[in-house]
Parts: C-alpha cells; sequence; structure tokens
C-alpha cells in the first residue's frame, strides 16, 4: 500500500503471504524437476570458460584447441564414409542369386509359414478316428500274439466283440490273450470270479501296474547310491508291481516253441486309459512309452524290445462306437470334454449306475438328490471355487471323470457265475487259444500275483452295473462322418424348420380354398351428444346480477 508521502509504494508484505508464495514456487520446481526425470532430461552442461585473458600462451593454447577440434570432425567423417561402403557391399551380397543365406526376409517367412501348416495339417491327421483305425490294424497284422487289456473293475465292459473277431479272423493263427489291470482296486472275491469266468473262452493274467518308474538315465545314476529309504518306498503300495514275471515267462516260452528264429512280436490294444503303455514300460523295466490319465497319449504303434526273443507293439486306444449306451461311453471318458453339458449328462449317468450311500462315503459328503447338487457339494469339499466364491462344478466333473477312468476310485462290477461266450466264440476257437500257451504255470503265476496284492475290502469299494460288451470301430469304413450329437441336432434343427414351413403352406392353403368375403365398409362410430334441457326461469337468491356491477 502506498503511503501519501512516498513516491513508491513498500514491498513489504504480511509473513503468511510471503510464506505461501514461497511453498509455491517450491512445489513449481518440484513440480518441473518431475517433469525433467520422467521425460529422461538432463541438466544443463556448464558452458566452457574459455581461456582467461591473463593467462600466458593464450593464442598456443587456442591454436591447439582448434587443431583438436579439426582432428575430431576429419575422424568422423572417415567413419561415415566406412559406414556407407559397408552398406554398398551388404547391397551387392543380397543382389548377388543362387545363395540361400543372402535370400530376403519375405520369401523366408512364406517358408516358415508353410513349414508350421504342413506341421498342422500332420498332427491334424494324426489326430484322426482314420489315422488311429490304421495305426491300430498295423498292430494286428504285425503281432503273432495280441494283447488286449482289460479293466478288473469293469471286464466285460472294456471288451470289443469287433477287435476279437478281427483278431480271429486274420491269417497266420493268431493268439488273444485277455491280461486283467489294476487288480489292486476290486475286491478279492469278485477278481477270482472274473477269472474264472473269463478263462473259459481265453487264456487270462492277472496285472498290477507300477507307479514309480523313471528313465533309463535316471534309474543308472540312482543304482550307485540306494538309501534304506529307498528299500522302503519300493515296498509301498504304489510302487510294487504284481505280475509281470508270470506275463514274461509265459511270452518267452512261447516264443522258444516258434520255429523260426524270429522275435515274438506282441501287440498290446484296448481302449484309453486301460494301461497298455504302462504294461509296457513295466515288462521294459523303464520309462520308454509315454502315459498318462489324458485320453489319446498314444498316437502311433511304438516298438519295444523287451528280450532277444520277445517284442511289444503299443499301440493307440481303440474308438468307440456311437451307438453305445451313454453310461458306457461316459465311464471310457469318451464324452465331449470341452462342452459342459455332456459332462453333466456323464457325471448323472454314472451315479445312475452307483449305490448313493457308497459315493456318499467314497467322497465324505451328503446325500444328493441329482448330478448337479453332488458337483456342487464335492466342489465346495475340495476347494474348486470360481470368482465370488461360486463352486467350479466344471472342474468337480472333471475330477470326478478322471476318478473312474483312472486308478484311483475302487468300483467293481459284480462277477458272473454262468457266463455264456459271444456267438464267434464257439469251441474250435477256444481249443486253438489255448493251444501253446502253458496253463498250469499261468494259474501258478495267477495264484502268486493275487498272494502279493493288497486288495480293498467289499464294503469300502462302490458297486457299479456293467452295460456289456462296448462297441468299437476298428475298420476305416465303419467310421461315421459325422458325430451323432451333430446329426440330432441338425435333424431337430431341420424339423422344426420343416414344421415351420408345412404350417405356413397349410395355412395359405386354407386361406386360397377359402371363398372370397365381400368388402363391406365398416362404419366408425362417433359420440353424439344430447342436449339437456334446462329451464332459465327459475332462479335462485343466489344468482348474481352483472347489471348492479357493470352498466
Amino acid at each position: 500500500m502506498k503511503r501519501p508521502k512516498l513516491k513508491k509504494a513498500s514491498k513489504r508484505m504480511s509473513c503468511s503471504k510471503r510464506y505461501k508464495i514461497q511453498k509455491k514456487v517450491r512445489e513449481h520446481h518440484k513440480k518441473l524437476r518431475k517433469e525433467a526425470k520422467k521425460k529422461g532430461v538432463s541438466k544443463r552442461v556448464k558452458k566452457d570458460p574459455g581461456v582467461p585473458s591473463i593467462a600466458p600462451f593464450k593464442e598456443e593454447v587456442l591454436r591447439e584447441a582448434e587443431q583438436r577440434r579439426q582432428q575430431i570432425e576429419e575422424e568422423k567423417q572417415r567413419n561415415k564414409e566406412a559406414k556407407k561402403e559397408q552398406r554398398a557391399q551388404k547391397r551387392k551380397q543380397t543382389k548377388e542369386p543362387g545363395s540361400k543365406e543372402t535370400e530376403p526376409s519375405a520369401k523366408k517367412a512364406r517358408q516358415v509359414e508353410r513349414q508350421k501348416n504342413s506341421e498342422n495339417q500332420k498332427a491334424a491327421n494324426r489326430n484322426s478316428n482314420k489315422h488311429l483305425c490304421s495305426e491300430l490294424n498295423k498292430v494286428i497284422d504285425a503281432s503273432d500274439v495280441v494283447i488286449e487289456v482289460l479293466d478288473a473293475r469293469d471286464p466285460l465292459g472294456y471288451r470289443c466283440p469287433q477287435l476279437e473277431e478281427a483278431v480271429l479272423q486274420r491269417e497266420g493263427n493268431k493268439k488273444l490273450l485277455l491280461v486283467l489291470s489294476k487288480i489292486d482296486l476290486v475286491p478279492k472275491e469278485n477278481l477270482q470270479k472274473w477269472i474264472k469266468c473269463l478263462q473259459a473262452e481265453f487264456p487270462v493274467v492277472a496285472f498290477k501296474s507300477s507307479a514309480q518308474l523313471r528313465t533309463i538315465k535316471v534309474q543308472r545314476s540312482k543304482r550307485k547310491r540306494i538309501s534304506v529309504s529307498n528299500e522302503i518306498l519300493d515296498q509301498s503300495r504304489a510302487a510294487t508291481c504284481a505280475g509281470n514275471n508270470c506275463l514274461t515267462q509265459i511270452l518267452t516260452r512261447l516264443a522258444a516253441k516258434t520255429k523260426n528264429g524270429a522275435p515274438l512280436k506282441v501287440g498290446v490294444v484296448g481302449f484309453p486309459n486301460v494301461g497298455k503303455s504302462s504294461l509296457i514300460n513295466i515288462l521294459k523295466g523303464s520309462l520308454v512309452c509315454l502315459s498318462g490319465v489324458k485320453k489319446g497319449t498314444t498316437r502311433s504303434m511304438q516298438e519295444v524290445n523287451v528280450s532277444n526273443t520277445v517284442k511289444l507293439l503299443d499301440s493307440p486306444g481303440l474308438i468307440a462306437s456311437p451307438t453305445n449306451p451313454q453310461a458306457s461311453m461316459a465311464l471310457r471318458g469318451l464324452t465331449a470334454e470341452e462342452d459342459t453339458n455332456a459332462a453333466l449328462e456323464a457325471v448323472g449317468c454314472l451315479l445312475k449306475q452307483c449305490d448313493q450311500t457308497l459315493i456318499t462315503l467314497q467322497y465324505n459328503i451328503p446325500n444328493f438328490r441329482n448330478a448337479l447338487e453332488f458337483l456342487t457339494m464335492l466342489a465346495k469339499k475340495r476347494g474348486y471355487l470360481q470368482k465370488g466364491g461360486l463352486p467350479n462344478t466344471e472342474q468337480a466333473a472333471t475330477v470326478f471323470l478322471a476318478d473312474w477312468t483312472g486308478p484311483k476310485l475302487s468300483y467293481h462290477c459284480r462277477g458272473q457265475d454262468s457266463h455264456c461266450p459271444p456267438a464267434y466264440v464257439t469251441d474250435d476257437v477256444v481249443s486253438k487259444m489255448q493251444d501253446g500257451w502253458d496253463l498250469k504255470a499261468l494259474q501258478k503265476g495267477n495264484e502268486e500275483t493275487l498272494k502279493s496284492v493288497r486288495f480293498p475290502n467289499l464294503s469300502s469299494s462302490v458297486t457299479f452295473t456293467s452295460k456289456g460288451p462296448t462297441a468299437g470301430l476298428v475298420n476305416v469304413s465303419d467310421i461315421p462322418k459325422e458325430s451323432p450329437a451333430s446329426t440330432e441336432r441338425e435333424l431337430g434343427q431341420n424339423g422344426n424348420n420343416e414344421s415351420k414351413e408345412t404350417s405356413e403352406e397349410q395355412n395359405e392353403e386354407e386361406k386360397l380354398k377359402e371363398p372370397p368375403k365381400a368388402s363391406v365398409k365398416k362404419k366408425t362410430a362417433r359420440v353424439h351428444f344430447k342436449p339437456v334441457p334446462t329451464d332459465l326461469s327459475l332462479a335462485s337468491d343466489d344468482t348474481y346480477d352483472f347489471n348492479t356491477d357493470f352498466k
């Protein structure tokens, strides 16, 4: 504020105002520093003050500095010219034809894309049903003995009549041998009944695989340092295998009886997740074939030399026919994995074939009314939760189906005391199939395997009703072009469309058949107001007279 006697206003201000200004200035500088730091702007380079005029020999120092600057510029120019020459040489090399290394990048990219497409096509062909059927037929044709691996939990359901007929009809007097795998998941009494029942048709071998197999390199490194803990682990339930000695002895004795010096070729066939690859691994003693719970791990024929006289042939899994009942398809894990409705239907079909009380005891959950309620309770029990705490029924369904197809859940189908063989198994076929085998050694070996295996109790195992043998697709001509589910949907859609079209055609025909009606103009209804008679002569005292105020 300018005082009256002074010419200029005073620069004094209150402390609060001065502090505010200082604070604003600090904040502004801080903001500028942050922005400069983000942009990567460095601080200003201090200017060269130059040679002071007081310094002696000033002119000589300046002359030397000028010479250095000229030398630096000449070096830069030389580097630029050298780089230009290198670029020109590279261009000449790229223009020269005939060299594969100097091809343009676009051409190389096309070649890489073509290779990728060809690899994808090969993978798609390998996964196709025709490829799997052709590989299966290769194994049957090349083998002298065909081992059909059956799950001991449902031996009758894992048999394929089409496969057995194909083996019996092939030339070369091929032998058929049945192997019951996963015997440790079935009660002992039930297993003995099934062995007795199936031995009336073909020779049967009881077998249990091991879960602790390693590759050859790992085994060699572990042999040198065997501790006591490893010896105890090898005697555990998951590590021990049974029936392998009996099977190898029988195959070697049969190979010794053959006149030719060629090794005996044994093909291993069966439905997916039965244990074909694991059987080959145990007979070999190392992990030579890939095995897993996922369906379709093996995609092509693989030869494995067990000994000088025996050679095993691994094959892809059998393809089940779509005409099979839904329960058998669900049990073999052959339903669509991506479709959630198919997984729910498969779980529902399996639950219908079992006793509900045994399922609740096995999974430790309360009683349920349907498959969806069972899956929700199982998801909550196992902790399969989605965002927001909702139970993940899809994951629970996949885990449940994996338990049934894999070697986890203990269930059994009741053994049959009297079993009538199929039509293609005649007395002559039975005598041919049992000829050449050492049946006494086979029976003795099965008894030893049953003694060495620890079986579950009958009360703890879930009883399951079998649907009989499962039909399979062995020949390529038997493979349907379209899946039955898709055809049903298409038929349903076509039926709906046809019904709509027929209904529209019928309506049009009815309209044409009806005689033409005369056009009648309808009169629009109008509202008529009737006049009400009013008596103006009657006047009450409350009537107002306008002439009094407005004259």
